[in-house]
């Protein structure tokens, strides 16, 4: 999905890379993390868990000139390390790779400082009609912009005639200062887990999970920790542009992204130069309401696929929910020793319905499930989980909690989810809802960091305007979000677009009116009419 259970990208565990599920064969990516949250703690030199971090400065104070003035020394790109997931593959000559030193603590700016990997692909065209560079977030949070962008760099090509492409690593992910709370092993027991209990047992080992995963982060992570929430990503994208040599960031945002692309323009509405929005994250939602948005988003995808194959809605749920409840009782054989749980074949479930051209997928992975197997599902799980096939896991979904941990303030307790929410959740979704609604309380209760807030401010007056692009079939950031996050930016700056479609993102689907309205944005400066809408 898209991430975090505090109103923005990420609604809890059901967090993905926006481009990466939509052009995926099974739609698939980082995604549904163990329930629990995950903090750090390395060095003597870290805060105990718990403390806030210092008041960030005003997004105009200076940066020393020893970061400003930084040049990249761009070189031909390694190998993808095992941090940058599963999928990744070493990039093609086109690309060249770098890193760039930002302040651990902007708090702090001529203090301790991280490296930020980045990777670039130069403009193809006549050098006197290159624009800039361009940024790209593809969403988790946790996502890796060093091994996402060359997969997926033939889709940008048209954009390239005039832009370098640039794709980075945000704090706290990946390559740099990657965040990790635990091994492979406590991985596949996590992720096998009851992550809807329906017993005292069932909840015990819930949150124990929850609690020992947070202590993980907290172990092996915890100086990075205070230090990788949107804020500071977005503050890290200011000094990229500067590095990179921009009067004006211009930046694509998908999912998460365009939580992060929203708070750029918060921060620094004289800096914006083109950016588009993509999968448009709720600005407005705080950690429940991001939460419930996502069951409905997930449960409008799953009545569509329903539709799509001769079946109503409602019958359609009906028979997810009985295999479900099959699978609550006896977790099915599938490859080799290993079992589909409940809990993996739900994920399994999630993964498809990123994209309508995944749905054949879901139905044959269905019917397997149904006649007794549960290799398909699992696959699809481990896919959507970045497990290979070695039972390796990326570390994604360590960074996509801390950095969804770091920004909300919201600690729901398992108390608040009975009385409150899981009735009214599993209303909005049988499927999902149960889930998303025990993920509340799982999802940060224990982390050893304060949150920074509960919902996020992107009222960017003064700002060029901003594109956003909403797709009403979307599964993991719904349609009604992209109007808010247009709204929430303000008069004159969020400039909506409605793709009538199915799937996480509209520009990867290829549709002829998103990708010639986004490209006319982004290479000529033309602003589509207000209510532009692209079937």
């Amino acid at each position: 999905m898209a991430r975090r259970g505090a109103g923005r990208a990420r609604a809890g565990a059901l967090a993905a890379t926006a481009v990466l599920l939509a052009v995926a064969a099974a739609g698939c990516s980082t995604g549904t993390n163990p329930p629990g949250p995950e903090s750090t703690r390395t060095g003597a030199a870290a805060p105990p868990p718990g403390t806030p971090r210092p008041p960030a400065p005003d997004a105009k104070s200076a940066l020393p000139a020893a970061l400003t003035a930084q040049k990249p020394a761009w070189k031909e790109c390694s190998a993808p390390t095992k941090a940058q997931g599963n999928e990744a593959q070493r990039p093609g000559q086109e690309w060249q790779c770098a890193t760039a030193k930002v302040p651990l603590d902007y708090a702090s700016p001529k203090g301790e400082t991280l490296d930020i990997a980045l990777i670039r692909a130069r403009a193809t065209g006549d050098d006197s009609k290159r624009i800039g560079s361009l940024l790209f977030n593809f969403g988790g949070p946790g996502g890796s912009g060093v091994a996402s962008l060359p997969l997926m760099g033939d889709m940008f090509g048209y954009l390239r005639e005039r832009y370098d492409l640039v794709g980075f690593d945000p704090r706290g992910v990946a390559e740099s200062a990657e965040v990790v709370c635990r091994d492979d092993k406590q991985t596949d027991v996590s992720l096998a887990l009851d992550s809807t209990p329906d017993t005292p047992a069932e909840e015990k080992a819930y949150f124990a999970d929850a609690k020992a995963f947070g202590e993980g982060c907290a172990e092996r992570s915890g100086k990075i920790l205070p230090h990788v929430g949107t804020d500071d990503a977005a503050r890290d994208m200011d000094l990229l542009r500067q590095v990179l040599g921009d009067r004006k960031l211009h930046y694509f945002g998908f999912s998460y992204g365009t939580e992060l692309g929203g708070v750029y323009a918060h921060l620094f509405p004289k800096n914006v130069g083109r950016l588009v929005m993509d999968a448009v994250v709720d600005p407005t939602a705080d950690g429940v309401a991001g939460a419930r948005n996502q069951a409905l988003g997930f449960q409008r995808a799953l009545d569509n696929y329903s539709r799509s194959g001769g079946t109503s809605a409602k019958a359609g749920t009906a028979r997810v929910v009985r295999l479900l409840e099959r699978l609550d009782r006896e977790p099915l054989p599938a490859a080799g020793s290993r079992k589909l749980t409940q809990s993996l074949a739900l994920t399994g479930i999630i993964a498809p319905l990123y994209s309508k051209d995944s749905w054949p997928t879901l139905t044959r992975a269905l019917k397997a499930a149904e006649n007794g197997d549960g290799t398909l599902l699992l696959l699809l799980a481990d896919s959507y989980n970045d497990r290979d096939s070695q039972g390796h896991y990326s570390t994604a979904h360590h960074s996509q909690r801390a950095i969804s941990c770091a920004d909300t303030s919201a600690r729901p307790t398992a108390e608040q989810v009975r009385a409150t929410h899981l009735a009214d959740f599993r209303q909005v979704s049988p499927v999902f809802g149960p889930f998303l609604a025990w993920d509340l309380a799982g999802w940060c209760a224990s982390w050893p960091v304060k949150g920074a807030h509960t919902d996020t401010d992107v009222s960017a007056p003064g700002s060029a305007p901003v594109l956003v692009v909403g797709g009403t079939g979307d599964p993991a950031t719904p349609f009604e979000g992209s109007q808010r996050m247009a709204a929430e930016l303000g008069k004159g700056v969020g400039v909506h677009v409605t793709f009538k479609g199915e799937g996480h993102g509209a520009y990867p689907t290829g549709n002829a009116c998103v990708v010639r309205t986004v490209n006319a944005y982004l290479l000529d400066g033309k602003i589509p009419a207000a209510g532009t809408v692209c079937s």
